[in-house]
């Protein structure tokens, strides 16, 4: 089977690196061209990210360090089978809408995250609801914009997604301990600022987790132009501490009915995810792993496991506070399933959707 021809817009950030990771023999995409900043246009990608600027541990792919930087606005879509966005938001504001006229985009990037017709997507909780693309071509585009969440909320909407399905969810409080990746290099975090400290606040992140968790977990059903978000209510504090990779957050959910925490336990070790989602080639053996270890899970130890797709769930405990409550600590990969890997994700069920 011949692979589809992607092209990778902001190639040289630190999510756009973890999406040439990704795409590195992945049996069905290609990355064939990469695009990022008009300073770096023209120069080729392992020159441009010479001297430091390569952010993983492995070495750059060959078949990627000889392509060429583009100027994003400059490439013709209609070159691509689709196109993976890792540029900020208000580039992609201009950017991605232009790309989608020709072919799908699939995005790390929050500019369409909150538009009636685009979906939120996270495969293992909401697959299903790709299919309100479809409503995009109002728009005159021959494809879409197919954004995922941020990346806090990621984990904490996979580990609630269990929850809701065998309990119900009524109310979630949750603070972030959120790593210095997910700022980004440029500017990114200042080393003075946050070493021996936490940052305790991130401009525009506990609105964005709020809302997006409500609307991953919410209902979409074909026909519909947009998803009915989750009920429940969600109040977020997130904080930036002094760890590379890897957001950790405490939980606390208010549960839909009284429930023991070794039913608890089984809904986390037993959660298969959509099923949509559970035969592509980046889905993992389990989306929750869960830990017994009194100090488990931690970033550092934790945030790779099954390749950083998996949500590690530990220290599940009763919350007395609140009205069936229980809490727990959970940590997830942020530039992984909270980036690139989870759009590469979402592009592998719209092919298996046949959507792509």
């Amino acid at each position: 089977m011949a692979k589809l021809r992607a092209v990778l817009f902001g190639a040289t950030g630190l999510a756009g690196q973890q999406f040439v990771s990704a795409l590195s023999a992945h049996p069905w995409f290609e990355l064939v061209a990469v695009a990022a900043s008009p300073r770096n246009a023209g120069r080729r990608y392992g020159e441009a990210l010479a001297e430091g600027g390569w952010f993983l541990t492995e070495a750059i792919p060959a078949a990627v360090a000889s392509l060429v930087l583009a100027d994003p606005l400059s490439v013709d879509p209609s070159g691509f089978d689709l196109a993976f966005s890792a540029v900020e938001a208000d580039v992609a504001r201009e950017l991605e809408p232009r790309a989608a006229r020709a072919i799908p985009v699939f995005s790390t990037a929050s500019a369409f995250r909150y538009e009636k017709d685009v979906p939120l997507l996270l495969p293992p909780v909401n697959g299903g609801h790709l299919g309100l693309v479809r409503a995009q071509a109002a728009r005159g585009f021959a494809g879409y914009v197919a954004p995922i969440p941020n990346c806090t909320t990621t984990g904490l909407a996979v580990s609630l997604a269990p929850l809701v399905e065998r309990f119900g969810v009524q109310a979630v409080l949750v603070t972030s301990l959120q790593a210095v990746s997910g700022a980004g290099r440029s500017p990114g975090v200042p080393a003075l600022d946050v070493l021996d400290n936490v940052l305790p606040f991130i401009a525009k992140e506990e609105g964005k987790v709020e809302v997006e968790t409500r609307k991953i977990l919410g209902t979409w059903a074909p026909g519909r132009t947009e998803v009915q978000p989750h009920a429940m209510r969600v109040s977020a504090t997130c904080t930036r501490v002094a760890v590379l990779e890897g957001h950790t957050e405490t939980v606390s959910v208010s549960l839909g009915r009284p429930a023991s925490l070794d039913e608890v336990a089984a809904a986390f070790g037993e959660w298969k995810g959509d099923a949509t989602a559970r035969d592509l080639p980046s889905t993992p053996p389990r989306w929750i792993e869960v830990l017994q270890a009194p100090d488990r899970p931690q970033p550092r130890l934790d945030r790779e496991t099954h390749g950083g797709m998996a949500t590690s769930v530990g220290r599940l405990r009763e919350d007395a506070v609140l009205a069936n409550g229980v809490k727990f600590v959970l940590v997830s990969h942020n530039t992984k399933l909270g980036a690139a890997k989870g759009a590469v994700l979402v592009a592998e069920l719209a092919k298996a959707q046949g959507l792509l």
